[in-house]
């Protein structure tokens, strides 16, 4: 199957092509180890930059690890301390609850009508996600907070993340350069507020139908889903998380119990499978899926991104397993 231009290594662009097949026509893979880095791309050049989705919520994890590090925040800092709040009960919420997914938050708080927009999503392609921070900040005042068990919150990341940016008196997407895009050397890796921030390399994203989607930005977004990346930026990046260059690294660890067979660092689940542990995150937006694991006792990751809304989870475990030894997704 020909799936258009190839970049980058060629065994890699070949490998890739032919797994992911023609419902990702647009994709892109790194793997990283002791014998050193490969990355390729089909359907679009080797600059061509991806929404990463969720995989944002781990660079907010190593934000807030390296924040306790610089003693800018501690654990039982709230969200009040930080963040315009007033008395309401989300500003209750600690910092360290936040990284788990223990607050006690919702997936998306009610006045965001998440259904709504599910259905906006689906139907027209839009962006379900453009909130200001003012407007987030909004939500969060009257926002309930239920039990502190574990429950994935992309309200709550955002919220972390633009709380460890008032900390250190600036923006997120200020705070993503800063600390870790331009120390490590990434670019593009970037927060694009609006459309019209996306760069020339900024690839489209498709439904898994093939149908467009709209770009998902938006400033209250930028730390639960909103950064774009480039494959050999997340070279870069999975190589800096392996040597400990990254910063805030401590995040990685677990510290908690998350679902069963797995835990949780900040941000970063850990499965161990078959008494071995794999550290990961994925994302997904409305057009496009992303990937990034660790076996870090062996020293190597690996990243799988897609312009395309169909998963690639369980690309990204076999490519480790091979390149690793390490388990398959069970």
């Amino acid at each position: 199957m020909d799936s258009g231009p190839r970049g980058g290594d060629e065994e890699l662009a070949v490998l890739l092509s032919r797994r992911l097949g023609p419902r990702h026509p647009v994709a892109a893979a790194a793997v990283v180890s002791a014998e050193g880095t490969a990355v390729a791309v089909v359907g679009a050049g080797l600059d061509a930059d991806f929404e990463i989705g969720s995989i944002s919520k781990g660079v907010t994890g190593l934000l807030y690890a390296d924040a306790l590090r610089r003693g800018e925040v501690a654990s039982d800092t709230t969200l009040g301390e930080l963040l315009p709040l007033g008395e309401c009960p989300a500003a209750g919420v600690s910092l360290a609850s936040l990284s788990t997914h223990r607050s006690g938050l919702p997936r998306l708080p009610k006045s965001a009508q998440p259904w709504r927009r599910a259905f906006a999503l689906w139907r027209h392609g839009t962006n379900p996600y453009g909130e200001s921070l003012d407007l987030l900040l909004e939500q969060a005042r009257g926002v309930a907070v239920g039990k502190a068990r574990p429950q994935y919150s992309n309200f709550g990341f955002e919220l972390l993340g633009h709380a460890l940016a008032s900390a250190a008196s600036t923006t997120y997407a200020e705070l993503v350069e800063r600390r870790v895009a331009g120390p490590l050397g990434l670019d593009p890796f970037y927060v694009p507020a609006t459309v019209g921030e996306l760069r020339p390399g900024a690839v489209d994203g498709r439904s898994h139908r093939g149908r467009a989607r709209a770009p998902w930005t938006g400033e209250a977004l930028g730390p639960a889903g909103g950064i774009r990346a480039s494959i050999g930026a997340m070279a870069r990046f999975t190589a800096a998380l392996l040597d400990g260059s990254a910063p805030g690294t401590a995040a990685l660890d677990p510290v908690a119990d998350f679902r069963p067979g797995a835990r949780i660092g900040a941000a970063w689940i850990t499965y161990r499978l078959k008494g071995r542990p794999v550290t990961w995150h994925n994302g997904g937006t409305g057009g496009f899926r992303s990937w990034l694991g660790l076996d870090r006792a062996t020293g190597t990751g690996v990243v799988v991104l897609s312009a395309t809304a169909t998963g690639v989870d369980r690309h990204g475990f076999k490519l480790l397993a091979e390149r690793s030894g390490a388990p398959q997704e069970p």
